[in-house]
């Protein structure tokens, strides 16, 4: 199975499945001499796990992850750096009845047409919990991005068809669905909890804003900043759409509207989402991302198993009824690796 791997100049691989032994990653590129323990990478995981509140998957992932190699008396080594978290909570059982179905939203059938063969138990590969490896090298890449004075922060900006009105930076932590608007958080709760009742889910956007980015930074071409930052997003699973600044927005702005002036204190707007030709122009970069509904919903659908036989197919399990709650930490770690990887190939080694 290819495309396992990210990144160029930082490059991680992961490895695992839902509900195999373990899941991880191994890191490539790291900067040697960086101060970096388990305690700080577990900060990010324990914001990613499930089990947080009753709008994410009740399943007991502790996450406690382990570092095997590139580590050295608290200080990275520069050698491949690779973590292990052990799968603790696994019930492979609970899809033996739909072993041969193809689940509709999932990647059931296009795996089986690929591979010939696929591992039903949680999805196996194409589940969440494969971004727990990502989380934990986006732990590492943050850290050596603090360095260079950069700060990533991602959040829920609308659930259900219910958006935040207002930015509060400060409570995004603070409520169990991390929006920017305490009191649109409330709302998207109950309505998570009422479509949860009723067996059904719901997506969301997700809004990332990344602080204190040189300008300069990006390659020009295939490897544009926004287009780097683009793929790592739509490689999580349930992303399906990215916009930039304006986004969408554009198509109905003027060029005299949406060009980014200057003078000499700077940019007078920030309609690119501080990158313009695929690099960077040193504004906050902001990006948002379309989250899908939850595939996995316990209202009966219709489906077909391996033997072309039609069905009803309902998915019983523990899954979010929304996943923009636990998604917030994955955006802004694949930001992370992404961004680290730039700095890398522009040769700004800080250490």
């Amino acid at each position: 199975m290819a495309g396992n791997s990210f990144g160029d100049a930082f490059r991680i691989t992961t490895f695992g499945e839902s509900h195999g032994e373990a899941v991880g990653v191994i890191i490539d590129g790291v900067t040697p001499g960086v101060e970096l323990d388990e305690p700080y990478i577990q900060i990010q995981m324990d914001r990613r796990k499930p089990g947080q509140s009753s709008v994410t998957s009740p399943r007991k992932e502790y996450d406690r992850i382990r570092i095997l190699s590139g580590v050295y008396e608290g200080k990275t080594t520069g050698t491949p750096l690779s973590i292990l978290l052990h799968n603790t909570d696994m019930r492979p059982e609970a899809y033996s009845d739909i072993q041969h179905s193809f689940r509709p939203g999932h990647a059931d059938y296009t795996y089986l047409m690929k591979y010939g063969i696929r591992d039903h138990r949680g999805s196996g590969r194409a589940s969440g919990r494969e971004t727990a490896g990502r989380v934990a090298a986006g732990a590492v890449a943050r850290k050596l991005l603090e360095n260079r004075g950069i700060s990533i922060i991602a959040y829920t900006k609308a659930i259900g068809g219910i958006e935040c009105k207002t930015f509060v930076e400060g409570e995004i932590e603070r409520n169990a669905v991390r929006a920017c608007d305490p009191e649109a958080a409330l709302q998207m709760i109950e309505r998570i909890e009422s479509l949860a009742n009723a067996g059904n889910s719901c997506g969301g956007i997700v809004e990332c804003r990344i602080r204190g980015v040189m300008p300069g930074l990006g390659e020009p071409v295939f490897d544009k900043l926004d287009a780097d930052l683009a793929k790592s997003m739509l490689s999580i699973g349930a992303i399906k759409g990215i916009e930039f600044g304006a986004g969408f927005a554009a198509a109905d702005m003027l060029g005299s509207e949406h060009n980014d002036e200057m003078n000499a204190d700077g940019f007078l707007s920030n309609h690119s989402g501080g990158i313009i030709g695929g690099i960077s122009t040193g504004n906050e970069i902001i990006f948002r991302v379309v989250v899908k509904p939850t595939s996995s919903i316990s209202i009966p659908q219709h489906t077909v198993n391996e033997n072309g036989k039609e069905q009803l197919i309902v998915t019983e399990g523990r899954h979010d009824p929304c996943i923009c709650p636990r998604i917030v930490p994955v955006i802004e770690a694949m930001a992370c690796l992404v961004l680290e990887d730039h700095y890398k190939r522009q040769g700004a080694m800080l250490y």
